[in-house]
């Protein structure tokens, strides 16, 4: 079965132009990205568009994404979410988020499940650890940075080479000033998302790579502890990516779970 094509186009939120990937058919799962954005599917989504309308925009100030002039801190994004949801009348969602997506996807859910079915993060941001500390990813260039993102050094290559050819684009510094207003005061922790942790009452997947050096696993443990009855599945010989170094793996719990 060849999986369908997503296409693209922009939908219009909260007075945001928002870049928007769109394919599949089922129900609806929505994909929020991490600090690399969408520039194009990648190949894990065209997969879960056998199953799933996956919708894969690009939060604001990321990619072709406006930078509203309301874009301040986390909360705006999970606000601008839950319109998204609203305005394009999506119900019993399937939700996705990796690492900063994660983060987004769960202050979304603290505030209101209505519309979501399941809810998965994988490598989320957020949380304030001590003995497991979000690294500061300011502290490194992107060329940097792929090292960190994987476990296998060939994808560890293929992603240093990429970041130095993106490096001067102006989406990579639109993505970096926009990460830099989301995430640099606060060091990628909501001090105050702890608390409310336990609103969440749907059920919730966590994916984890069991090499990733950015948000340890050790963070993943404590979300499992906060969140009612969610259930910490780990992905080996795996960074900090996993819909991109065990995309079929990845895949295949998310299917499992929305069984």
């Amino acid at each position: 079965m060849t999986a369908p094509a997503l296409s693209h186009s922009f939908v219009t939120v909260d007075g945001c132009r928002t870049s928007l990937w769109r394919g599949g058919e089922g129900p609806p799962l929505l994909f929020l990205h991490g600090a690399q954005g969408v520039p194009a599917p990648l190949p894990f989504m065209n997969e879960l568009a056998k199953r799933f309308e996956v919708l894969a925009p690009e939060h604001p100030g990321f990619g072709l994404t406006d930078v509203p002039p309301w874009l301040d801190n986390i909360h705006d994004v999970a606000y601008f979410y839950l319109d998204f949801l609203r305005a394009l009348d999506l119900r019993g969602v399937y939700v996705v988020g990796q690492a900063l997506g994660g983060w987004i996807a769960a202050e979304v859910a603290v505030r209101d499940t209505s519309r979501i079915a399941r809810l998965a993060l994988a490598g989320a941001t957020g949380l304030h650890v001590p003995h497991a500390p979000t690294l500061d990813v300011f502290s490194v260039d992107d060329t940097q940075m792929a090292d960190y993102l994987f476990h296998d050094p060939k994808l560890a290559a293929a992603a240093r080479q990429r970041a130095a050819e993106a490096h001067a684009s102006p989406i990579a510094k639109k993505n970096r000033q926009s990460l830099e207003r989301l995430a640099r005061a606060t060091a990628f922790t909501d001090p105050h998302l702890h608390k409310w942790l336990h609103r969440i009452d749907v059920p919730v997947l966590l994916l984890w790579g069991e090499q990733d050096r950015p948000v340890p696993v050790a963070q993943g443990r404590v979300w499992e502890s906060l969140i009612p009855g969610a259930r910490l599945q780990l992905l080996r010989e795996c960074g900090h990516l996993p819909h991109v170094e065990k995309s079929a793996e990845y895949v295949a719990a998310l299917q499992a779970f929305a069984a």
